[in-house]
């Protein structure tokens, strides 16, 4: 770790930084270069961005030796983390402080010192930023405290200003951090209009006092939602109030994100029928005419039909399970002790399973040598049909998929690499909500019901593992699976 942090690297740096946001760039391209430049100021090995839920963390970007991080739940009960939540807003610590699976991976990596930034906003907790360092003697100094801190609050303001953050689906909805409030009259007139009024609407107090509220105000008592003219939705309460009986209390907050998935969930149950009622429909067409036609049809046309028949079965069980699976928020991997296997054998065993025309589509290639993975082998089926056919679905017909596999010191990592439409940054971990589809309503131009990468994740983090996305260079998408090594 440098004595001192590099300035004039932070300088340069960060003029970039401003001169892409006004150039209209935001979200994770943003992040990333924030990470890439936290990396060279504090002479970091790597970086990277957790972003907190209500429940726990994911590591969302990082840079450097932390680029294999991308993707890994972060425990926010673990004692490292909870220092961080609750003491001084940055902290340094050994990686061995951390639990045994987070420690063993950082720590195989070569890293062995993290200095970590709280990153919040309005007093509410957004995610943290670390730095890695491979001296695990070597302390940081006042100024890199200072600086990860710095940077941590730019990060915090980019959640602010609501600009392709979060990226999770459950993550903190800033918007909403603070009810909008605002005291009307008996004509709806304005008469107080706090700041989180400000935030939510884009008027300001000075531009809205005095002048009839720009939305509808609902009876005392009763609530209303309301789409605004930018698409954000509202959700407003009104209720009297005491001791001036010609104003009322209106109280508003951002629904947006509660209303999408509303939307979503309808969107599924649509779509879902549609994808059940077309192999159900297949099924009962040839049935029909098995059963109607059995003595002019020639032994091709039967066997013909039955595979037919066998293939249109096969697909509806595989749907069912899936929704199955996502109803009651379990994967087939839930309850199954994990053990090590060999991932290559399975891996080829679990190719030669799959449908023909997808099959035909990959190109294999696995080293021979590769250690073996800890998991639930059989649970690996669900995970390599789903990610293959989900680079089937979204890459040009013919143009191959590549299935690969790696290891490190600490986990076994199999890749499914497509040349097709590649995956938007700010797409790569809403991808993988349920019901979630990158495209909607009358825009959509692949079927399914939003469940497989869903799946995915839930079945692979069962096993200690964590799952993640990438855009390809050159075009395309990466999907990655990392579990641990045996």
């Amino acid at each position: 770790m440098p004595e001192r942090p590099d300035y004039p690297s932070l300088i340069a740096g960060h003029t970039v930084v401003l001169d892409r946001i006004n150039s209209g760039e935001s979200g994770l391209p943003i992040l990333h270069h924030l990470l890439r430049l936290a990396q060279r100021a504090l002479g970091a090995a790597g970086t990277s961005f957790a972003e907190y839920g209500p429940h726990r963390g994911r590591i969302i970007a990082a840079t450097g030796a932390a680029e294999w991080s991308v993707g890994r739940p972060v425990d926010l009960d673990e004692p490292a983390t909870a220092r961080l939540l609750t003491g001084p807003r940055t902290v340094e610590f050994p990686v061995t402080a951390l639990a045994a699976g987070p420690a063993d991976q950082i720590a195989g990596r070569g890293l062995h010192r993290m200095l970590i930034a709280r990153a919040e906003i309005g007093g509410v907790l957004i995610g943290s930023l670390h730095a890695y360092y491979p001296d695990p003697d070597r302390s940081a100094g006042p100024d890199h405290h200072t600086l990860i801190a710095y940077l941590a609050s730019c990060i915090a303001n980019m959640y602010g200003d609501q600009t392709g953050l979060p990226v999770h689906g459950d993550g903190p909805v800033v918007a909403a951090l603070a009810d909008g409030l605002a005291i009307v009259d008996d004509e709806s007139c304005v008469r107080l209009w706090n700041p989180a009024a400000e935030r939510l609407t884009g008027s300001t107090a000075q531009d809205r006092l005095h002048r009839p509220i720009p939305f509808p105000v609902p009876p005392p008592g009763q609530v209303v939602d309301h789409q605004q003219p930018d698409g954000r939705w509202l959700r407003i309460t009104s209720g009297e109030l005491p001791g001036f009986a010609a104003s009322r209390v209106v109280t508003f907050r951002d629904i947006t994100d509660q209303h999408h998935r509303d939307h979503d969930v309808d969107l599924f149950i649509a779509v879902t029928s549609h994808e059940l009622r077309t192999p159900v429909t297949v099924i009962k067409g040839y049935a029909e005419t098995l059963s109607d036609h059995w003595e002019s049809l020639t032994d091709r046309d039967r066997r013909e039909a039955a595979r037919v028949l066998g293939q249109r079965a096969t697909e509806l069980a595989r749907l069912v399970d899936r929704l199955l699976s996502a109803a009651n928020d379990s994967g087939p991997a839930a309850g199954t002790p994990s053990a090590p296997f060999d991932l290559v054998e399975a891996l080829r065993a679990t190719v030669e399973n799959l449908p023909a025309g997808l099959r035909q589509r990959l190109t294999v290639e696995l080293p021979d040598d590769l250690p073996k993975a800890v998991g639930d082998r059989a649970s690996l089926i669900t995970v390599l049909t789903e990610l293959a056919t989900n680079a089937d679905k979204y890459s040009p017909s013919g143009s191959p998929i590549e299935v690969t596999a790696i290891a490190d010191e600490r986990s076994v990592a199999l890749r499914i690499s497509d040349r097709g439409i590649g995956v938007r940054p700010e797409h790569v971990e809403r991808a993988f909500d349920r019901f979630w589809q990158g495209e909607s309503g009358d825009q959509r131009r692949y079927p399914g019901a939003g469940l497989g990468l869903y799946l995915v994740r839930q079945i692979v983090e069962r096993q200690h593992g964590w799952v993640s996305l990438r855009p390809r260079d050159g075009g395309g998408t990466v999907a990655e699976v990392r579990l641990p090594r045996s």
